[in-house]
C-alpha cells in the first residue's frame, strides 16, 4: 500500500493537475492497467481543479492499494449548498474570473462521477467539503 498527500492552495491554477499528474506517474511505474489510469486522472483532476476554483484551499489524499487506488479531497470553504444540482451537468457556481480561464464549465462532478467505482460527496455550508472516491484495479 502507498499513501500520498498533496496540499491544494486556491486559485493556484498554475499548478493545478500537479497531484493527478504525480499520481498518473505512480500508476504507470506500477504498470496499472491504461484506462484505469485515464479514469484515475481525470476524476482526481476534475477533483483538483474544484478545490483550486471554489474553496479557500485543501489537501488530497491518495491510498494505492493492490486492488484500488482510493483518494480523498478536503477542502476549506464556502461548502455545496445543494450537492444533487451540483451533481447535474452544466451546473457551475463558478466566478467569471474562473470560466474567463476555462474552467467552471459544470462538469466536474458529473466527470468524477462518471469515472469512478465510488463518489461520496459531503459539504458544510460555510465549512468545506470532503470527496471520497475509488477506482477498482
Amino acid at each position: 500500500m502507498m499513501n500520498f498527500e498533496y496540499p491544494v492552495q486556491a486559485g493556484d491554477f498554475t499548478n493545478a493537475g500537479s497531484a493527478s499528474s504525480s499520481v498518473k506517474k505512480t500508476l504507470k511505474q506500477l504498470n496499472v492497467d491504461p484506462s484505469i489510469i485515464k479514469r484515475v486522472v481525470v476524476a482526481l483532476y476534475e477533483a483538483e481543479v474544484n478545490v483550486v476554483a471554489h474553496s479557500h484551499g485543501g489537501t488530497i489524499y491518495v491510498v494505492i492499494d493492490n486492488d484500488k487506488i482510493a483518494i480523498k479531497l478536503e477542502d476549506k470553504g464556502p461548502g455545496i449548498p445543494d450537492i444533487d444540482l451540483a451533481m447535474t451537468v452544466g451546473y457551475s457556481t463558478a466566478s467569471p474570473q474562473v470560466r474567463e480561464m476555462g474552467f467552471g464549465a459544470g462538469m466536474g462532478l458529473p466527470n468524477i462521477k462518471h469515472n469512478v467505482d465510488y463518489l461520496d460527496v459531503k459539504s458544510e455550508v460555510n465549512v468545506g467539503t470532503i470527496v471520497e472516491m475509488i477506482v477498482n484495479f
